[in-house]
Parts: structure tokens; C-alpha cells; sequence
């Protein structure tokens, strides 16, 4: 149920063309909510059908022109009907967490370079993600919708701290666990 809302919280910040939400999305929005391309157009067209959004007419009319999309009233109360809303946590699932669990029994053959690369691929995104808030967070950047996407990012970097810390503890730690064929 969130891709709509993360659309709409997109369009409401800037009037945007599918294209153009679906480079924001690679650039920002999808570092939590992650959603293709074609997902992005498909809702899209939900959101228009439903009378949530609506294209903006364009200045010229011209073959094969982006449509870009804006918030109308009825989209703008349904974000804020569902950010007032209470939303029970999820559960936690990680497939790394059962294969480690797994190897106990099996051996940890393989796990140990998997681990690495996990290690490295949060490395590299805890540092994607502290460039962007020296970038985008200079100490004057203070208002409360700014102080609101900082907090998401601080999220994001406090996430990646803990895997980098986490996964460094566990490669430190990492025990050999003989398959079954060798016990």
C-alpha cells in the first residue's frame, strides 16, 4: 500500500513526469521504497484513475511529450490520512540471518565470502549516504521539513552503521563449521 503514498509524496514536493519520479527514486526515495519502473507508471495511472493526481496540461502540445503529474486535493488527504495513521511494526526478515542459522548445521561453506561482499556493499552505501548529508544537510539547513528528511537519512546512516559494524564483528568472529560430510 506505501508506493502509492511514496508517489505521492514525491509529486507533492515537485510536479514530476514518470521519468522524472522514476530517477528520483533511483536517487532518493528508493534508498526505502524501492519500486521499478513499471510499477511507478502502473500506479501512476491508478492514482490518476482514482482522482488522486492529474496530468498538467502541456504548454505546448507536442507528440511523444513526457505527461508530467501534480497532487489534487483528494491525493494530498489521502497522504495525509495515512501518515496520521497507525501502522503496526513489521517483522524483521533477513535470509542472511537463517543462512548463517543453517550453516550451523550444514557448514559454512560459501558464507564467509558472502559475507565480505555484504560487508562491502554496506560500506559503500553508508558512505553513498554520509556524502549526501554533508551535501544536502549543511548545519543552516534547519526547518522542520528539512529536519524531517534528515531524520529518514540519519536512518539510513544509523542502518548501515550497524551492518558495517555488525558484519566486521561476524567476519572477526566467523567460525569454521565443518559440512556434513566432515563431521
Amino acid at each position: 500500500m506505501s508506493l502509492p503514498h511514496a508517489i505521492l509524496t514525491a509529486l507533492l514536493e515537485r510536479p514530476s513526469s514518470g521519468l522524472d519520479l522514476t530517477r528520483r527514486f533511483d536517487r532518493s526515495i528508493g534508498y526505502f521504497w524501492s519500486a521499478t519502473h513499471q510499477q511507478i507508471y502502473r500506479e501512476l495511472g491508478k492514482l490518476e484513475a482514482e482522482g488522486l493526481i492529474r496530468e498538467l496540461p502541456a504548454a505546448q502540445p507536442a507528440r511523444g511529450q513526457r505527461k508530467s503529474y501534480e497532487v489534487l486535493p483528494a491525493g494530498r488527504a489521502e497522504l495525509a490520512r495515512w501518515t496520521a495513521a497507525a501502522q503496526d511494526r513489521k517483522p524483521y526478515r533477513d535470509s542472511l540471518f537463517l543462512r548463517l542459522r543453517a550453516a550451523a548445521v550444514v557448514g559454512t561453506e560459501g558464507i564467509e565470502d558472502d559475507l565480505r561482499r555484504h560487508l562491502e556493499a554496506h560500506r559503500r552505501q553508508l558512505a553513498e549516504y554520509e556524502a549526501i548529508e554533508h551535501r544536502d544537510f549543511p548545519p543552516d539547513k534547519d526547518g522542520p521539513q528539512d529536519r524531517l528528511r534528515h531524520l529518514v537519512l540519519r536512518a539510513g546512516i544509523d542502518l548501515e552503521t550497524f551492518w558495517t559494524q555488525w558484519l566486521t564483528r561476524a567476519l572477526e568472529d566467523f567460525p569454521e563449521v565443518p559440512g556434513p560430510s566432515e563431521s
